[in-house]
């Protein structure tokens, strides 16, 4: 009867604690450039692996809704794995090599506007907040590549466009 009353308080106390630190479970959606079934099926997995426990990708609205657990991952890993796939999104810029090797059909039309926010990234590095690099990383994003929409500045945490 003693070892059932300490096994009864045990479970309780885990259960407790277990509920204590529960994870905190969020959903959000952003915009994922892409055009087909395979580019859904791609912008998903790449979620998936860097983390959502869900990721549902609409063609039609370019919309992509992902639930993730807050200690296991965050918004900026989910877009930086699914920009590694080809794929630009408001926190990423896909690398040029990383969309040309997307099929044919994946070629979406690129926004000559669309720009990294590579100080919010491991790109550039960060002293209080701000970004310490020259030149591509201004107020907190990479400048216009509106001079050139393929080339991306901000490589290994140096702006190659803007560096001397």
């Amino acid at each position: 009867m003693k070892t059932l009353k300490i096994f009864s308080i045990s479970i309780l106390f885990l259960s407790f604690f277990n509920n204590s630190f529960a994870q905190e479970t969020k959903t959000e959606s952003f915009k994922v450039s892409g055009n087909c079934g395979m580019c859904k099926s791609t912008i998903e997995k790449a979620a998936r692996a860097a983390g959502a426990e869900y990721a549902d990708w609409n063609k039609e609205t370019k919309e992509l809704s992902i639930t993730y657990s807050t200690t296991s991952t965050n918004t900026a890993k989910v877009q930086k794995a699914i920009a590694a796939a080809g794929y630009d999104n408001p926190g990423f810029r896909a690398e040029n090599a990383a969309y040309e090797k997307l099929p044919k059909c994946c070629h979406y039309e690129r926004d000559a506007t669309v720009t990294a926010k590579c100080c919010d990234s491991d790109q550039c590095g960060k002293e209080n907040g701000k970004c310490t690099e020259m030149g591509c990383c201004k107020d907190g994003k990479c400048s216009s590549m509106k001079e050139n929409a393929k080339m991306d500045c901000c490589k290994n945490g140096k702006c190659e466009k803007h560096s001397k």
